[in-house]
Parts: C-alpha cells; structure tokens; sequence
C-alpha cells in the first residue's frame, strides 16, 4: 500500500479537524433545540409559568451575572426594532468600540443572532460555550431554548471583553428573556398589532407589555407611535418609573431628500417642539434601507446615539454618517434584482404589510406586483392578505418548513376571491420558479409574509435563481 506523503496527510488531517468541528456545532444546536422551544410551537400560551425571568437569573447567578458586565442599549417594539439596533451597531462599530449584538430570529445561520463587531460567533464558539452552559443547565428544570441561548450570547459577549452590546427584546418585552439586562437605554420601537394571541388583543394591552423593559431611573427613547393614546400611555409607564421620557418627534424631524432602489437620503433637524441644550447641526444621511418607515428607524437610532454621547461615548460626526451608510440588514425591503424588479421583506403583519404596499407604489409606480406570499398560522394572515389583495396582479400561496408555518392550502380558504389572479404551491422552490416565470419589465415579484419565506427565497435566490434570470 503506498503512504501518504506529508501534504497529503496535512489535508487529510485538516478534513478531519474541519468534519469534528462541525459535528460539534451540529451537536450544540441539537443540543439548543432539545429544550422547549416556543418559537416553534403552535397556540402558544404567554403565561408566567411558561414565560417566566426566575430561571433566566438562576441560570445567569450561576454564570457569575455576565449580563451586567458591560453597558447595554435594549432595543423593544413590534416593527422596526431589527433594524433600529442594526443603525445603532453600525455606528458604534465606526466609533472603534467593541460592540455585541444581540438580535433574533436568525434569518439562515443560528450564528447570526450573536455577533461582536459584525462578525458572527463562530461554530467553535457555540460548541465551547454550549460545554459550559450543560451542567448549570442541568440544574434549572423548564429552560428554553431562548432562555439558554440568551445566556450563552451574555456570556460570550463577556468573555470577549465587549465595550457595549446592542441586545433585541425577543417577544413582548415584560417576561422575555433579555429583559435581565440593566440597560444605561431603553428603547421602544413602532407598536403595532402581532403576536395577539400571546401579547394581548388590544393595542394598550401590547403597549404594557412592551413597556415592562422600561427601567427605574433609565432612559426610555421612543419611537413615532400610531396614536397619541399610546404614546402617553407610554409616557405614563414612563413617570412612574422616574424614567427620563424621549419622544423621537418631539427631538427629531426628517426632510427627504432622494431616493432609489440602492439607497435614501434625507435631512434631519431639530424639532422646535423640545429645547435640546445643545448645538445639534442639521444632518444629511443616507441608508440604504428603503422606505419612510426605515428613516423614522434611523431617527430612533440617531436619538439613542445623541444620548450616548451625552454619556460619554465618543462618537464623531463622521461616524454617525458613515455607520448609517454602511449598516446592513437583509430582509428589508432589499432588492435583490432591479431590472426586473424582484424584492424580498419581512413584513409579517398588517402594520408592516402597509408599509411594505405603500414603499412599493412609492419605488416602482405602475409595476404589476406578483406576491409569493406565506406566512406563520398565528398572523392575521386574512387582514395581510386583505391589504396585499388591493395592489397585486396574482399572488402565489406557499409555506416555509417552519413548523408554525400555515399551510398553503388553509391559506386559499383565506384569500380575498375577487379579480386576483392566485395560484398555490407548496414548494418554495416551485413557486419561484413560477413566478419568474411571469417576470418581465413591467412586473415586481415580492416575496412576504414571514421572515423564513423570506430567508428560504434569498437562499435560493442566490444559490440557484440569480445565475439564470438576473438582468440588472
């Protein structure tokens, strides 16, 4: 039998490290996955002994409180919040601090919930700290998957020495496990109707619960809301907390400028409505997320970043407008061809759908818009149906493998049946194949309705579809 040479046994070597690790990254996430999962769970019940932050402090008491360990900016709301973290990352990284973030669900990888500095935890690093978490684990009956993978990324933000971690509320705000954090700022994002059937049924009862992250004697900076009501209601929580109030409208305004397909710029100004104490030039920013939504985002990030400044934090002009350049954030409202027009968006419930309708007509007047629209079963999939049904030419009903994900066939009993042309197929993969089939100039094919519909169609978009039909 001939040997192998020393090259050859390097490789061979090297393969097998690379399979090991791989397995042991495989192992962590079945591992992760093993625990009660409520993300992935059908008529989920929000209740304290389901969601409850008992177990959250026990875990964390026996990880030496590594949550505390650095500053945090915590991120809640119904729309919005995702990429309001994402603008405030961007900006601190450019401000040469090391910055942890925090955010979910993931859109393909598990590792994208857990990054410092842009880059993801690495399999390695799940697998180690997943070692560590087991026999402390172990110890705590009823975790969640949430709960221990919410340890893990506090843990590994303090191992690696972080200056500052940007952390997303998960679900609701109250009882979510990230909401152990002492933040130096609260933030609270667009409410919008979602998750009823977990949050509340009302407005004002989804308002309450995505207050509890507002913190006695912290900083609570809200975003522009629907109503008055629950902006004061807000504001309320707010007084009774001796927490200092920031209404974003109240501080900042927006002037657009330009927009495109690539990106939008805008100015913004003092509002005359608050006396800053401070000398706050007006901006010009560009992003390159799209849509009036995404600027009342940045102006919420730009607030947060005024505050950290007024902390501290040294943060130069030119890094704020280069962060809000560079941010990146897929899944929103992101093109991934301009000539046909074919668009992905996350948009998952009414709210959000409106302004996902409203952004299209504003980048593409006259388009005819083909929807490959799939969605959880605990959306109010009729009412998002309802709104993309006044503006599509034919939409196309699939579904994820998400285990929440409802069945295409239980969505044609749902769809408006007026003039819309429709047609319902299973497969992500077929349905895109038949929609671009129908592409042409005049077209947009718009892929909703959840965020797995949308990570299941940018992967195969990029893996199989781009090479044969993109034209720009």
């Amino acid at each position: 039998m001939k040997s192998l040479s020393g090259g050859e046994v390097k490789f061979f070597y090297s393969f097998f490290i690379h399979i090991m690790k791989n397995n042991s990254y495989q192992q962590a996430l079945d591992y992760l996955y093993s625990f009660i999962d409520y993300s992935l769970t059908r008529n989920l019940r929000y209740s304290a002994d389901k969601f409850n932050l008992d177990r959250m402090y026990k875990l964390l008491n026996l990880l030496e409180d590594p949550h505390l360990k650095y500053p945090v900016v915590h991120v809640g709301g119904t729309k919005g919040k995702g990429s309001t973290c994402a603008f405030i990352n961007s900006i601190l990284i450019r401000s040469n601090y090391e910055v942890g973030f925090y955010s979910s669900p993931h859109m393909q990888e598990f590792t994208e919930r857990i990054r410092i500095n842009n880059h993801e935890i690495s399999h390695a690093d799940v697998a180690k700290y997943v070692e560590i978490l087991k026999p402390l684990v172990a110890q705590i009956p009823e975790l969640t998957t949430f709960e221990i993978t919410t340890a893990l990324c506090f843990l590994y933000f303090a191992s690696k020495k972080i200056d500052i971690a940007v952390v997303e509320v998960g679900l609701g705000g109250r009882l979510d496990a990230t909401n152990v954090v002492q933040p130096i700022l609260s933030v609270i994002t667009s409410i919008s109707k979602d998750h009823t059937n977990i949050l509340g049924k009302t407005m004002e009862k989804i308002a309450v619960e995505k207050s509890g992250i507002i913190k006695r004697n912290t900083p609570i900076i809200v975003a522009e809301q629907r109503t008055e009501k629950i902006k004061n209601l807000l504001c309320e929580i707010a007084q009774q907390h001796n927490a200092m109030f920031q209404y974003v409208p109240d501080y900042f305004i927006a002037k657009s400028i330009e927009k495109n397909l690539e990106y939008q710029r805008f100015v913004v100004k003092k509002s005359e409505k608050k006396d800053l104490h401070q000398s706050i030039s007006d901006y010009e920013i560009q992003i390159p997320l799209l849509g009036s939504h995404q600027v009342q985002n940045a102006l919420t990030a730009y607030c947060v970043i005024n505050n950290l400044k007024r902390l501290g934090y040294q943060i130069r002009d030119a890094d704020i407008l280069e962060g809000f350049q560079k941010t990146k954030w897929p899944g929103r409202f992101e093109v991934l061809n301009k000539s046909p027009s074919f668009i992905i968006d996350v948009a998952h419930n009414v709210h959000s759908v409106v302004y996902l309708i409203n952004t299209l007509r504003m980048y593409l007047p006259g388009k005819k818009l083909i929807f490959l629209f799939g969605a959880s079963e605990d959306k109010d999939i009729k009412g998002m149906l309802k709104v993309i049904g006044r503006s599509a030419k034919m939409i196309i009903l699939s579904q994820s493998n998400h285990p929440r994900a409802a069945h295409a066939q239980d969505l044609l009993k749902i769809i408006p049946h007026n003039h819309i042309k429709f047609n319902c197929i299973t497969s992500i993969e077929e349905a895109m194949q038949y929609a671009l089939n129908q592409w042409n100039d005049d077209t947009a094919i718009v892929a909703t309705g959840s965020i797995f519909i949308v990570a299941a169609v940018r992967q195969l978009w990029f893996d199989s579809f781009r090479k044969i039909f993109a034209r720009d």
